[in-house]
């Protein structure tokens, strides 16, 4: 594809979107099996966290963060009219990115921890530097995020090094954050892209409503349940918050003109994952009261069901978008979408079922083809291989 002005260098770095897609893409693949050979037949990982805290943090803070950068380096330029990082800048945040997967499955603690958090101390420093150059203050509430994720990973390091038993805590403050930036973020995309579709493939459908104080309120009661659920997973008062966030997600979900966008899986896999964060919550806070439900059921609504279809709703869109391609979902798009939610519906069903770890086993599979196939359909384009 055609360089960038000023740029001479690989196109693989020549936008964050490129290496942090393609990365969390194939290490997502990877992760899950390998959690699942320890679930399921007693694999222990030989680096620092055992199993279980091993899976959470890397799908939270070397999946999740992964893609949240490439999304944040890919949208900066956009918001501030500054020059993407890209070139050496970028090779070297992939490698920090890299080099924490490899200590977390080979070091001992203290090393994996210093070499872990070096990547977020880093995303938040080149943040901070564009945003702050660029005097883009809508979006400051970024490096909050990445502070929050920064905080998410270190109280798990701490667990793991015997200093604080803060896992359970570091690992709910990095979902919360995910799914705090699909609220944020999701709130700004998915009505936006929705309105200029609908104006150019079905002008006789009303657009969705315009952002008002209502989305506004809603968007604080979500932020509230999450902040609840983080807090005090077990207080009778936060049920009632994530009850109210997911109604309040659900509502301003309903206002986006989602059925009328079925005939573009680009568009209905955003409204899907919006859905999925309405879900979980109302999941969460019920099951609190009225424990119909084993707790992984709510969780990985939010996490396979919120998170793992966002990310690939939007890192497929970017990825078209920012290559130069056609905003159209071919079939194996669509194959990507429909085997994540497969993946979120069998990972929810699991715990109800007589047979909990063949669905468990089966929506892992279905999770791993889905970022798998993204990785094959997608990986020569983020390569820059493709015109």
């Amino acid at each position: 594809m055609p360089r960038q002005p000023g740029y001479a260098g690989p196109a693989f770095l020549s936008g964050g979107f490129r290496p942090f897609f393609l990365f969390a893409a194939a290490w997502s693949a990877v992760a899950v099996p390998l959690w699942l050979a320890a679930y399921a037949h007693g694999f222990a990982p030989r680096g620092a966290l055992p199993a279980q805290l091993w899976h959470a943090h890397e799908m939270i803070f070397g999946f999740g963060l992964a893609v949240v950068t490439g999304f944040l380096l890919t949208a900066i330029p956009n918001w501030t009219g500054r020059l993407p990082v890209r070139g050496g800048a970028l090779a070297m945040l992939a490698a920090l990115w890299l080099g924490g997967r490899i200590a977390l499955l080979t070091a001992d603690a203290a090393t994996a921890a210093l070499v872990d958090l070096a990547f977020p101390a880093a995303v938040i420093a080149v943040v901070a530097r564009e945003l702050i150059a660029g005097r883009n203050v809508r979006n400051l509430p970024m490096l909050a995020a990445l502070g929050l994720l920064f905080t998410g990973s270190l109280l798990v390091h701490l667990h793991a090094n015997d200093i604080a038993y803060t896992a359970a805590l570091g690992n709910r403050l990095g979902i919360a954050t995910l799914l705090a930036l699909i609220a944020l973020v999701g709130g700004r995309i998915v009505p936006s892209f929705t309105r200029n579709w609908l104006a150019k493939a079905r002008p006789d459908v009303a657009a969705p409503a315009s952002p008002s104080r209502f989305d506004i309120v809603c968007l604080l009661v979500t932020l509230a349940g999450l902040a609840h659920w983080v807090a005090l997973p077990d207080h009778p008062f936060a049920f009632v918050m994530e009850i109210a966030g997911g109604v309040a997600s659900g509502l301003r979900l309903a206002r986006w003109r989602g059925l009328a966008t079925l005939r573009e899986p680009l568009l209905v896999v955003l409204h899907a994952g919006y859905g999925w964060l309405a879900a979980g919550l109302l999941l969460l806070g019920l099951n609190g009261f009225f424990r119909w439900l084993p707790p992984t059921a709510p969780l990985h609504a939010l996490t396979v069901g919120a998170i793992g279809t966002m990310t690939l709703g939007v890192m497929t869109r970017a990825s078209l978008g920012h290559g130069g391609r056609p905003l159209a979902a071919g079939r194996g798009t669509a194959a990507i979408y429909a085997l994540v939610t497969l993946a979120a519906v069998l990972r929810v069903a699991a715990p109800l079922s007589a047979y909990p770890l063949h669905l468990t086993s089966l929506a892992g599979l279905a999770w791993s083809a889905a970022f798998g196939l993204f990785a094959l359909l997608y990986g020569p384009l983020l390569l820059g291989k493709q015109q």
